[in-house]
């Protein structure tokens, strides 16, 4: 596959390591993993199958928590708390 733009690179990046992994548990950042990431506020933090996690953050810099829209009619944001 050639890679022909920024979001292409990105996009490729992320199915790599996201596709086809389950998501085990869901949970918000504890209050000890908030104040070592220097953040105000805690997000949402996904677990998966493979034992990696994610979570949202307010831009690429890490500056603090971020919220998840969704498409979900009852659940349009998972909010940072």
């Amino acid at each position: 596959m050639q890679i022909k733009t920024h979001e292409e690179l990105w996009s490729h990046r992320a199915a790599s390591v996201l596709v086809g992994r389950t998501i085990m548990s869901v949970r918000y950042l504890t209050a000890e993993e908030r104040d070592e990431l220097g953040w105000y506020n805690a997000s949402l933090v996904l677990l998966l199958d493979d034992g990696n996690y994610f979570y949202p953050s307010a831009d690429d810099e890490g500056n603090n928590a971020g919220a998840l829209f969704t498409s979900f009619k009852d659940l349009e944001t998972i909010p940072v708390i």
